[in-house]
């Protein structure tokens, strides 16, 4: 439960627009209402029918469902503010947040921006022009090159100097994108060119900036908060460590390495660096934590200059509604608290759901069954039929736990992952768990380098072994009706699925009263059936499973399975029973590259007749805002291309054909 400031807003705020989507829009709406404000929403084609469009008091729509042509036109936004009557603007994240031009357009306009003032953000929201005012103001910064001139024979001279390894980054926006690691100078050219090719196309600036790069350090942030009287505090840190593309997925506070020491050490450098700028409202402060080093040494990584996407973990350890600060503040609001009055209780945590496989590639799709957990703060914006498009971030929502004390969180957020219910898409739902449960993360020990160590590790324990698979194959085959209560079955059926480039088989009979007999291999297994509104309750071998299955269209038929019991499992199943072997999943892999993802295809690296070995690049599919590579995955020669650049190509989608090489 948050804490209020007071009852309402000054007279003056009446209606609010929110230039934003998705969950943080519903986050806001939320405490917009709570203040008694009416909220104003906007949406792109795409979002037609989202829950943030329903749960406004006011909906506009922007037309076009790219965000170049709703939720970054700046034009259109203030357009919909004017004809909603909207007295203000709250940003949200990501989109226009951290743009200075859309911060003074909103105030020009008459109307009150809640967020930093423009020129704040335009000090602050640029990683170079912020190392450079935190180095006039004592904040530690890791040795790089912040400068203005752009070219790769600068950046070259500037990397021998520094030397290796190094960061290369994008100087404008944030979520991991235009980001690139170097730890061989042959590599320096290719990451400078990918990153502001990724920067460019995500946030309209291809600027870079370069620095020594930490290979084993924490990610570890500061929420301040600032008023316009001169005021300004910080609540606390938080630590990211557990990242997969420079992009956070766990997000926790306090962090199991900071002292109360080291608290105030990085809550002053915040501070410092936030009220250098003359900033105002929520931002986060963002350090390197260096644990190799005996002081702990601490190096400014940038800051952001709005709210944060695991802003939920602070309040949940503060008890404060953070949105609601940030609107009492634009209307000239003091901070009601002072720093000594800010009490960090229990232990919080976040973990990020996303629309992605366990090998965090983004996947798009409609949600066909959804049931969110008890008892925990799940920031979603999911219902049945929702549509996961590649146009957006792949993030689906937040689930959020806090406890007295840190396993006790972590328990509670396993069990919440488990009771969470998305079918239809791949989700990182299992994979999440499956980290917490690390015993790297489950004492406290995870740096940023954890996932590219421990990613298979984790993957292991996602595998369905056993019973496990039979299970599954029995959610699929009963998904829509449970096995005949009479006239038993004298005859065995083969049953052959597809799970991954993996043939299960299987001979089954019914025996009526629900009862079904198994013969896989030389053994035989007897299992009971009953369903249970969308549910099925499966015992095999004494074992009790609850499990859920939906069938999913696309290039490929797959059913999409969740089991609860032994073991938390979800699995892809492709029916192969009247498929010949030879064209199952992997044959067809080896002659052919397929799209595994929505994207529009931005680069062709392969022409007709060209040779290519292993691992080669073949092409780039850019999706939910990042640019992926496809390599090639074996010796061959193209034989034909199906898709030409600048092509949308979707999941299952054949891009290249193959033939042996000579």
């Amino acid at each position: 439960m948050t804490t209020s400031l007071s009852t309402t807003l000054p007279n003056k705020v009446t209606r609010l627009l929110i230039a934003n989507r998705g969950e943080i829009a519903r986050r806001v709406i939320r405490t917009a209402h709570h203040m008694g404000i009416q909220a104003v929403a906007v949406y792109s084609d795409a979002d037609r029918d989202a829950l943030h469009v329903h749960e406004a008091d006011t909906a506009v729509a922007l037309g076009g469902t790219l965000s170049a042509d709703s939720y970054l036109r700046i034009d259109k936004l203030l357009a919909a503010a004017q004809a909603t009557g909207a007295d203000a603007v709250h940003p949200g994240y990501g989109f226009l947040s951290e743009n200075a031009e859309f911060a003074q357009a909103v105030i020009d306009a008459g109307l009150t921006w809640v967020g930093p003032p423009h020129a704040a953000i335009r000090a602050l929201g640029s990683k170079s022009a912020a190392k450079s005012l935190a180095l006039k103001h004592s904040v530690p910064c890791l040795p790089g090159y912040f400068g203005t001139d752009q070219s790769d024979a600068t950046f070259t001279a500037h990397a021998q100097r520094l030397g290796l390894p190094l960061m290369v980054k994008a100087v404008a926006g944030g979520g991991g994108r235009g980001m690139r690691l170097v730890t061989d100078m042959a590599q320096l050219l290719p990451a400078l060119h990918s990153a502001r090719s990724e920067a460019l196309a995500g946030f309209g600036n291809g600027d870079l900036l370069m620095e020594r790069a930490l290979l084993r350090p924490r990610h570890i942030e500061v929420q301040i908060m600032a008023d316009q009287h001169g005021h300004c505090i910080h609540l606390g840190e938080r630590d990211c460590s557990v990242q997969r593309r420079h992009q956070k997925i766990i997000e926790e506070s306090p962090s199991p390495a900071v002292t109360p020491a080291l608290r105030e050490q990085l809550g002053q450098a915040a501070i410092a660096l936030a009220q250098s700028a003359g900033y105002v409202g929520a931002g986060t402060v963002e350090f390197l934590l260096d644990e190799a080093q005996t002081d702990k040494p601490f190096y400014l990584m940038e800051m952001n200059t709005r709210l944060q996407v695991e802003h939920p973990v602070t309040e949940m350890l503060t008890g404060l509604d953070l949105v609601e600060w940030q609107l009492r503040i634009a209307r000239g609001e003091p901070l009601p608290l002072s720093q000594a009055d800010v009490q960090l209780q229990g232990h919080a945590i976040e973990v990020r759901l996303c629309a992605e496989d366990e090998h965090f590639t983004p996947q798009t799709g409609t949600v066909q069954a959804f049931a969110a957990p008890e008892g925990l703060r799940f920031d979603h914006a999911l219902h049945v039929s929702a549509v996961v498009t590649p146009h957006y971030d792949s993030m689906l929502g937040k689930l959020i736990v806090h406890a007295p004390t840190r396993s006790e969180a972590i328990a509670k957020l396993c069990a919440g992952l488990n009771q969470t219910t998305v079918l239809g898409l791949p989700t990182n739902r299992a994979f999440l768990a499956a980290c917490l449960q690390h015993p790297t993360f489950a004492a406290g020990e995870a740096l940023i380098p954890f996932l590219a160590e421990q990613a298979d590790a984790v993957r292991e324990r996602l595998q369905a072994k056993g019973d496990a698979r039979s299970v599954a194959l029995l959610a699929v085959l009963y998904a829509h009706q449970a096995p005949a209560a009479a006239m038993p079955s004298p005859f065995m059926r083969p049953v052959r699925m597809g799970l991954g480039n993996e043939a299960l088989s299987l001979s089954l009979q019914e025996l009526g009263q629900g009862q079904v007999r198994l013969q896989i291999q030389d053994a035989t297994h007897d299992a009971h059936i009953q369903r249970s509104d969308d549910q099925l309750n499966i015992t095999l071998n004494g074992r009790h499973w609850q499990a859920r299955a939906v069938a999913c269209t696309g290039a490929v038929q797959r059913w999409h399975v969740q089991l609860q019991g032994p073991e938390c499992v979800e699995l892809w199943l492709s029916d192969q029973s009247h498929s010949a072997p030879s064209t199952g999943a992997s044959a067809q892999a080896a002659q052919s590259l397929r799209a595994p993802f929505n994207g529009k295809l931005i680069a062709l690296h392969v022409q007709e007749g060209q040779s290519v070995q292993q691992g080669d690049a073949v092409l780039v599919i850019e999706s939910m805002k990042l640019e992926h590579i496809l390599c090639a995955p074996r010796d061959a020669v193209v034989h034909s291309l199906s898709a030409s650049v600048g092509q949308q190509v979707g999941p299952g989608q054949v891009l290249v054909q193959w033939k042996d090489a000579a």
